[in-house]
């Protein structure tokens, strides 16, 4: 039965039955790019610029990133169909049924982020604006009031959940985009596409640091999409051909050219006209966008805060809100979802009024790469070994409390899994290089390049599909075909016992 979108979504992690799922491929394009398509995407597009690169090299440190990004995106995408959950619920099949809190901690981290970086950017502009079209003060009460009347909006969109979401989001992709569209006619006159940047050749010392710097910063934005993907997708028919759902996926993040570029030409227009808003040691992209933003399009800019802001900020509290409630059982989707939002909420005004943002961005954004990277190639690798066979009951094992099944592994833990993402983060994290904010040991091995990322992504890759070819998981994980790639033992699977399902659990039920 179709729900209203005014009616409160009740439906937890458990899985979807197929009788509600109506979402189509082309409604989670609607989303993933309607929750990308938004200011906080501009400011990222931004730092090139910042990072002293030219409008060209920009260009290409764009699009190697963004390409990158929605590659290793897309496979993200395939397990809320075939499971009818989240993703982190999901990862149960190859970190443990209590490894899967991997997937909620990092869908947290994510969704607070983000949700805060939206909220942050989107009220500056508002305020911003206000302050050009109607003398609005530009005080520290002027910015909490708007944070507060935005962040209680997305909270609002939040708590009705999958549906009221999906509307909010059909909107916000057409009306967001033309937006930016009429942007390349308020800038085309100041554009300038031979913006040289603040290197001569590719050939200074400092260019590839930079170059590897603003392509991380960029691919950044749909690995974020990682951890939460499937909240969306799990509403799509398990019977939908796989490569519409990858494909839906990728395309959504291929589309954010659009507001990357948007952030990348007016940043190099800024940085020509307006110096003082890139200076490295304090940016200040909003305020310098609307200092050389001719007049008539401050409403525009208020309206893209306002319209993309409210896409970003509810795709990301959402999947948290829903996964917090399948940790902790006794809160509904609905409390965990408020409990989520007021949290998010206080970080926003401690993080804008006691604490130097705008430096900490590029820094998060690559911690975001380092944390989750491996996390999805254990999930990637993990459904291609498994050739896409899980059994949707033995994943519910830790929502309802009870032990046994096929993915209990160790006590609850598949080491293997738990191994690849523990060492390959930590590796990667070894590798980081961040100048003025954070270098790892081993940051500068490549010459100042920031390579923690390739490293964490090659090392998970071989470390996994080692582990699983050395140490086999039981025949039982896998589905009537067998393993693919890798080997698997005839140690046996323990029952699904204790929990109020017992007895239903006695027959698991496997999907496909």
């Amino acid at each position: 039965m179709t729900s209203s979108i005014t009616e409160v979504e009740t439906n937890g992690v458990e899985r979807i039955p197929e009788a509600d799922r109506t979402a189509r491929p082309v409604d989670l394009f609607r989303l993933a790019f309607g929750g990308a398509n938004t200011f906080a995407t501009c400011v990222l597009g931004a730092f090139p610029i910042l990072f002293g690169l030219s409008f060209r090299q920009g260009l290409a440190a764009t699009v190697l990133g963004l390409v990158v990004g929605a590659l290793l995106l897309a496979p993200m995408a395939l397990f809320g169909p075939t499971n009818g959950t989240n993703n982190a619920v999901s990862s149960s099949a190859h970190l443990g049924v209590h490894g899967r809190i991997v997937g909620s901690f990092l869908s947290l981290l994510t969704a607070v982020a983000f949700f805060s970086i939206s909220v942050w950017s989107s009220g500056d502009a508002l305020v911003g604006g206000a302050h050009r079209l109607a003398g609005l003060p530009e005080s520290d009460v002027s910015y909490g009031v708007a944070y507060a009347i935005f962040a209680g909006l997305v909270l609002v969109v939040c708590v009705y959940g999958f549906r009221f979401m999906l509307l909010v989001n059909k909107i916000a992709v057409v009306a967001a985009s033309a937006l930016f569209v009429l942007g390349a006619f308020a800038f085309a006159g100041d554009f300038d596409p031979g913006y040289a940047g603040a290197f001569a050749s590719t050939a200074d010392p400092l260019f590839w640091p930079a170059f590897i710097g603003s392509a991380l910063i960029v691919l950044s934005n749909p690995v974020s999409f990682g951890a939460f993907l499937g909240d969306w997708s799990r509403y799509i028919p398990t019977a939908t051909p796989r490569r519409r759902v990858m494909g839906a996926a990728f395309l959504a993040q291929i589309a954010t050219l659009l507001p990357f570029l948007f952030g990348l030409a007016t940043a190099s227009i800024i940085a020509a006209k307006a110096a003082k808003y890139v200076d490295p040691a304090a940016p200040n992209y909003v305020g310098g966008l609307l200092a050389i933003s001719p007049g008539w399009y401050f409403l525009p800019l208020c309206l893209i805060a306002l319209i993309g802001g409210l896409s970003t900020g509810t795709t990301a509290l959402y999947g948290t809100g829903l996964d917090v409630s399948s940790v902790f059982t006794r809160f509904s989707r609905v409390q965990s979802t408020f409990f989520i939002g007021a949290l998010s909420i206080a970080f926003i005004f401690v993080g804008r009024f006691a604490l130097n943002l705008a430096q900490s961005i590029s820094t998060f954004a690559t911690l975001i790469i380092t944390c989750t990277a491996p996390w999805m190639i254990v999930m990637a690798l993990g459904y291609l070994t498994r050739r896409g066979w899980y059994d949707a009951d033995a994943l519910q094992v830790f929502n309802r409390r009870q032990i046994g099944g096929r993915y209990w592994f160790n006590h609850g833990w598949n080491w293997r899994g738990m191994s690849t993402w523990v060492v390959s983060a930590v590796v990667a994290l070894l590798f980081t290089n961040l100048p003025g904010q954070f270098v790892g040991p081993l940051g500068n091995l490549a010459n100042g390049a920031d390579i923690s990322l390739p490293v964490g992504l090659a090392l998970a890759a071989v470390l996994y599909l080692a582990l699983l070819t050395v140490f086999p998981e039981p025949r039982g994980v896998y589905g009537p075909d067998g393993p693919r790639l890798v080997r698997a033992s005839d140690t046996e699977v323990p029952p699904i016992t204790g929990g109020p399902e017992e007895s239903l659990a006695a027959e698991p039920a496997a999907a496909h």
